[in-house]
């Protein structure tokens, strides 16, 4: 009865949070970008947290949910939400293409791969005119419709958020229950275990791959039409997928609310630290985010809500 008496209150919490800080637009947008983060990160932890997958290009697909948005935008005059499912296909495509080969290299040669990937994916588009260069494309610089998404405030884009958010989330815990979540725990524990059980575990790490690849496309779709740019750095940079994966382990990489957890704590961290420093903020979120990996990789493994897991397991002995 406690725990559903305290998930009610944080649901009303979440719910009421716009209203709550209505008269202060820094809480309000504070709110948007950390479920717009949870977005990215979640459909991270569904390759990297449940399959055990650690992919550090995911700037691809979010990069190309950006720009699908915005070239359907600047090419054909459609509201730029209107390129999401185009993202989301073309991420599953590439994603297919790039997991057949890659998903075969083990622990951190596959890291290496995605990295490279996304590397060469920033370079191409740096240099494409169709894209806008390396001066990136913008949004419709004023509303045409409500289907441009464009709001004066960011409450509109926090619930937004948050039902796709809630979406991300109820997949995830369906595929934690089913048989997909328990092959790809198994493929994460010993690959080579679960195939001596029947296991196909190249198929379902590709599955994840694509499903995830789909997900982090779509967090860039939103992302294009909250701030209306993008660029090959905003969309395809290296620091877009460190942020990812470092948010997903901080809270708890195959937990379901471990990426909100990450991005609860790191977003407001990055934003003060930018708003404190100005433009120099940008060279300590490297410094941030590098001191953090070092933090998780000797202190925290399991991430944060592991130790809450602990603390159930003590005192139930």
């Amino acid at each position: 009865m406690k725990r559903w008496l305290l998930w009610g209150v944080l649901g009303a919490l979440v719910l009421a949070y716009p209203l709550l800080t209505e008269g202060s637009a820094v809480w309000q947008r504070l709110g948007a970008l950390v479920l717009l983060a949870a977005i990215g990160a979640s459909a991270w932890n569904i390759v990297g947290g449940y399959a055990g997958q650690v992919s550090v290009g995911h700037a691809v697909f979010f990069g190309f949910g950006a720009y699908s948005a915005v070239v359907v935008y600047t090419h054909l005059q459609w509201p730029p939400i209107a390129g999401a499912p185009i993202g989301m296909i073309l991420s599953m495509l590439v994603a297919a293409a790039i997991g057949v080969p890659t998903l075969r290299l083990a622990g951190h040669y596959f890291s290496m791969a995605t990295i490279a990937v996304g590397e060469l994916v920033r370079v191409l588009s740096s240099t494409s005119d169709f894209l806008g260069g390396a001066q990136g494309l913008g949004g419709p610089a004023m509303p045409r419709s409500v289907f441009d998404l464009s709001f004066i405030s960011a409450a509109p884009f926090y619930y937004i958020f948050l039902a796709v958010l809630t979406l991300l989330l109820g997949l995830t815990w369906w595929i934690e229950r089913s048989r997909m979540g328990f092959y790809l725990r198994a493929i994460k524990d010993s690959e080579r275990a679960a195939r001596s059980l029947g296991v196909s575990a190249g198929q379902y790490k590709l599955y994840a791959y694509m499903l995830s690849g789909a997900f982090a496309s779509l967090a860039g779709s939103l992302y294009l039409c909250m701030f209306g740019f993008v660029d090959p750095e905003s969309g395809f940079g290296i620091l877009i997928s460190v942020k990812i994966v470092v948010m997903a382990a901080l809270g708890g990489a195959g937990q379901l609310f471990g990426p909100l957890v990450g991005a609860l704590i790191l977003v407001p961290l990055e934003e003060l630290s930018n708003s404190l420093l100005g433009g120099q903020g940008a060279g300590l979120t490297f410094v941030v985010y590098g001191a953090i990996i070092v933090i998780i990789a000797r202190f925290l493994p399991s991430g944060l809500l592991s130790l809450l897991e602990r603390r159930k397991v003590t005192r139930a002995d």
